[in-house]
């Protein structure tokens, strides 16, 4: 996929929360107004750079092409004796406020499971079960933004004339949300809705017949944010098959790319715990 179909696909994520009191972590004000992801990206990542980097990379040119914004750093990182104690992801100056913004960027996948636990929130866990959206926003709150906060930190704005006082701390958490497939209907719980953006399925659901008349692709991470209408190649159902039990017996769940027909497409997480 090509640098701009990513982007796009960045341009079109939501938030995954617009509450300001769930978690009491306010949550930046992520705008987009034009669609300029047709156009040729003056945007050189390495082809080899993970979906993190890349999502950074488009925050900031979101940022450098906003009237509303400014960018003053990013990732500035913070050192006690010599070693890094962590960073701060983002530095805006908000034009219209007058204010100085310190943004962490978040950018996860998520997967609901409703045998975990008794609590709507805690059902929300990564793809391969090794993190949860409880543990990154506790992780948050209890790390990455009190960093804001070090005597480090301090002496380090401070030596940038930045006062480190006068700043207001945000989230940019966006989410992509998959509910397991009897609960497409279905609304989620305190989160935003429009997150939801597929279902998740076992290996032994894949094996339905419904599924054997479908094409399909199986994207790098780095293109999981990309649209699947922008894809060339597709598999059939037995290819397909023979790629995913690769990826399900090393105990990664694969994101899949369903396309049903010229202009339907879905995504898919085929999970193997």
């Amino acid at each position: 996929m090509s640098i701009e179909h990513q982007y796009a696909g960045f341009l079109h994520s939501k938030l995954l929360w617009d509450d300001t009191s769930l978690f009491e972590l306010p949550q930046f004000d992520f705008q987009v107004s034009i669609d300029v992801a047709t156009q040729a990206l003056p945007i050189k990542i390495p082809e080899n750079e993970v979906l993190g980097k890349r999502i950074e990379h488009f925050f900031e040119y979101y940022i450098n092409n906003s009237k509303k914004h400014t960018l003053i750093l990013k990732n500035l990182q913070i050192f006690k004796d010599k070693i890094t104690i962590g960073e701060l992801d983002f530095l805006v100056e908000d034009l219209e406020q007058k204010e100085i913004l310190h943004i962490e960027l978040i950018y996860k996948f998520y997967l609901y499971d409703p045998k975990k636990s008794e609590i709507a929130l805690e059902k929300w866990i990564g793809p391969n079960r090794n993190d949860s959206l409880l543990e990154k926003v506790t992780k948050l709150k209890e790390k990455q933004l009190p960093l804001l906060y070090h005597t480090e930190t301090i002496t380090a704005l401070q030596e940038l004339n930045i006062k480190p006082n006068e700043i207001i701390q945000k989230v940019c958490f966006f989410g992509n949300l998959f509910v397991p497939i009897s609960y497409q209907n279905k609304l989620v719980s305190y989160l935003n809705n429009d997150c939801v953006i597929g279902f998740w399925i076992h290996e032994k659901d894949f094996k339905s017949e419904k599924y054997s008349s479908q094409h399909y692709f199986l994207p790098e991470k780095k293109d999981w944010i990309t649209h699947p209408k922008h894809n060339k190649t597709w598999y059939s159902y037995a290819s397909i098959f023979e790629q995913l039990k690769i990826q399900l017996s090393k105990k990664k769940s694969p994101l899949l790319w369903i396309k049903s027909s010229e202009d339907s497409f879905s995504k898919c997480f085929i999970v193997w715990w």
